[in-house]
């Protein structure tokens, strides 16, 4: 989508315009989706979460407020958090492990790709990594989170977010050298 302005979108809707909430929720979908995908592991919750996700967007965005977070952080938090109610719900596994086994290695930099190493190398070593560097790790590589974005998220400094952001690629670089 051309010059995609969300803030106007969600100004647009709340004025009674449906399609732009139609397309704030197609820019979005398949985002949100790879997102709770990461938590879930199964194509089918993934969706009904997704799902889930939008309907609370819906109800909720009048009460969105551009100046505390930007509207991207505020709709994976709203995911992130349909997510672990489902994972309550069910009493599944919890959270940290099964995004230790999720990764898809090919969307990594171009500096651990170099290394060489196998996919398995890669996911293996990400259960090396904290949950508070995998984390952040995950939100900047796997979302495209930017580090301001994530520092929102989480409520931690960017010069924190920043610097685990650096500690998790020098933990990860070791594992995958030493092998």
């Amino acid at each position: 989508m051309e010059n995609f302005d969300e803030q106007k979108l969600i100004k647009d809707y709340l004025k009674g315009d449906q399609k732009a909430l139609e397309n704030l929720i197609r820019f979005y979908l398949k985002p949100v989706y790879n997102f709770v995908l990461i938590y879930v592991n199964n194509p089918k919750d993934a969706e009904d979460i997704t799902q889930e996700t939008f309907v609370r967007m819906w109800r909720n965005l009048k009460k969105y407020k551009s100046q505390k977070a930007s509207f991207k952080t505020w709709l994976f938090t709203i995911a992130k958090n349909a997510a672990i109610d489902f994972l309550r719900q069910k009493k599944t596994v919890p959270l940290d492990e099964v995004a230790e086994t999720l990764v898809d290695p090919v969307s990594l930099t171009l500096e651990l790709a170099e290394q060489k190493e196998t996919a398995q190398n890669i996911k293996a070593n990400l259960a090396n990594l904290s949950d508070k560097y995998r984390q952040i790790f995950l939100l900047h590589q796997e979302q495209g989170f930017t580090f301001k974005q994530i520092s929102q998220k989480l409520g931690e400094s960017i010069n924190t977010i920043k610097s685990r952001y650096r500690r998790a690629m020098i933990i990860l670089k070791k594992f995958l050298v030493a092998k």
